[in-house]
């Protein structure tokens, strides 16, 4: 597993490593929508971006997180982010997570397109046998986009972390592991292909 953190390109997006620089873009692209009020993720606000940035850039510095600004290629905008994190080269595991995107942007093939490039990365670069999936008990929508991936649910862990307004937050866990990646990723590029065509 390469410690390096590359850029992933896709046809219309990249995601590319996260900068202490993107700290305007990343709070402009949370503007759409206001996404810091969702109870069940954190998101940066002009108030705690550094703070945001600093644990994302703190973590890649020893080799745990590798944090993305995810960007439309055609215009260069940062439109969100996401990482890897709980990286674990021992174990060849990891966890997707802190994922969010700008809300003029969701319900679009830019949540397809970051998840087929960083599980492709994941299963066949980094040499993954499990990549892990946590969302809140609360975001059905999230729930339901991660077992539309073809993600497996495992279960609920209870009091998982504390959230930002003091919420004991119960978390539900997925995974993917190795031996059904084929699947998955067949099943992602057709979803890919559909969002190409002319119309959709």
């Amino acid at each position: 597993m390469s410690r390096q953190q590359p850029t992933l390109a896709g046809p219309r997006i990249l995601l590319r490593p996260l900068l202490a620089s993107d700290a305007p873009a990343l709070v402009d692209a949370a503007a759409d929508g206001e996404l810091w009020n969702l109870p069940f993720t954190v998101v940066p606000s002009a108030a705690t971006v550094d703070a945001y940035l600093r644990t994302a850039l703190d973590g890649r510095a020893v080799g745990t997180v590798m944090p993305f600004a995810t960007v439309i290629r055609d215009t260069g905008r940062v439109i969100g982010s996401t990482r890897f994190w709980k990286i674990d080269r021992n174990n060849r595991k990891l966890e997707i997570g802190s994922t969010w995107i700008a809300a003029s942007w969701q319900k679009t093939f830019v949540n397809t397109e970051a998840k087929y490039l960083m599980l492709r990365h994941a299963f066949e670069d980094m040499a993954c046998v499990r990549v892990q999936l946590t969302t809140d008990e609360i975001n059905a929508k999230s729930r339901a986009a991660i077992l539309r991936l073809g993600a497996k649910q495992e279960g609920i862990v209870r009091n998982e972390r504390i959230m930002p307004d003091g919420r004991k937050r119960n978390s539900v866990r997925f995974s993917i592991i190795d031996d059904e990646w084929p699947e998955v990723k067949a099943r992602l590029e057709e979803r890919l292909r559909a969002s190409q065509e002319p119309g959709s």
